[in-house]
């Protein structure tokens, strides 16, 4: 996956006008730059998360016509479990219709079951499946969700993750089946980055408070998709970085651009009594989208964007998976 010539560079934010003044910045470093893109093309995509059933998705597609905002992928939080076959199936059909990806959390996990120590400033045990029954819960999932047509599934648990990636393996789950690995659970430095593809992922959310160096470190371990919030939701900090979009994407290529929502209410797990709200912020992710790429396209940064319809996550390295006897 080696990326294409990206010349002539970006203007940076208040660059000229800092210059000006004597207080210019360093050039950026091209020894930074991703050496990574995805198949086929590209060295970004877009998300749009939290898109909990078939209105709210009808919501986001319609505004994404009407704002003009590319959507590569849709994402779900509230889980498989909350949704019924016709929905999923209807969600499934709209995502084809539009060539979007559509990802599905999954199942039961720690801070929806017993145990106090998930509610402690401490966390816990936080996203993680708890117990056999936990993981089974999961699994049923997924094997659900892919019977229906899904063909994404969202993950927060390292051992969900290998055994589902040693269904995928084995047959079990579609082999074009790719795994997602949720932000409340993303690495924050290169070692865990390389262990969660090791064990599977295709992409993998980071937390947005990391710095601009510590992408660069990732990349140079592992080539996995990465996925990160421009805008987070106050759960994962509130973070607002579009700003550094463009760095991003030069950094921490193959990259998916995530509009999130801080200042907002929580909706996990969802159902109708949220409706008003869910359906508001949906409408409002894909707004904050089309800003993030009108600041994209002001500096210059917006090209080698991935073809919509693209969902490979290229060549990745895994650990070797147990026969069994």
């Amino acid at each position: 996956m080696t990326a294409p010539d990206r010349s002539p560079q970006p203007r940076r934010p208040g660059a000229a006008a800092l210059d000006l003044v004597g207080m210019g910045a360093a050039p950026p470093d091209p020894a930074h730059t991703s050496p990574h893109a995805f198949p086929g093309g590209g060295t970004w995509r877009t998300e749009v998360p939290s898109v909990e059933g078939p209105e709210a998705l009808a919501t986001v597609l319609k505004e994404s016509t009407r704002l003009n905002v590319p959507v590569h992928r849709i994402s779900q939080g509230s889980g498989v479990w909350m949704l019924t076959d016709a929905e999923i199936t209807e969600m499934v059909e709209a995502c084809a219709e539009r060539d979007v990806e559509l990802c599905l959390f999954t199942g039961p996990r720690g801070t929806w079951d017993i145990g106090a120590a998930t509610r402690t400033p401490s966390g816990g045990g936080g996203l993680r499946a708890r117990g056999h029954t936990s993981v089974a819960g999961c699994v049923e999932d997924a094997l659900r969700a892919a019977e229906l047509g899904v063909r994404c599934l969202l993950v927060a648990d390292e051992g969900v993750l290998w055994t589902l990636h040693r269904l995928r393996e084995a047959g079990a789950l579609p082999a074009d089946t790719t795994f997602k690995v949720s932000a409340l659970v993303g690495p924050v430095n290169p070692a865990a980055y390389a262990v969660w593809e090791g064990l599977g992922a295709d992409s993998v959310n980071i937390p947005s408070d990391l710095g601009l160096d510590q992408l660069t470190e990732i990349r140079r371990v592992s080539a996995a998709p990465m996925d990160l919030y421009l805008e987070a939701p106050d759960d994962l900090g509130g973070y607002v970085r579009m700003y550094d979009a463009a760095e991003f994407i030069r950094r921490g290529a193959p990259l998916y651009l995530k509009f999130g929502l801080s200042n907002a209410p929580g909706i996990y797990p969802y159902g109708g009594h949220l409706r008003d709200v869910t359906l508001d912020t949906a409408r409002e992710r894909v707004r904050r989208g089309r800003l993030a790429l009108d600041l994209l396209a002001r500096h210059g940064a917006d090209g080698d964007m991935a073809p919509i319809g693209s969902r490979a996550p290229g060549a990745l390295r895994r650990f070797p998976t147990p026969e069994r006897s």
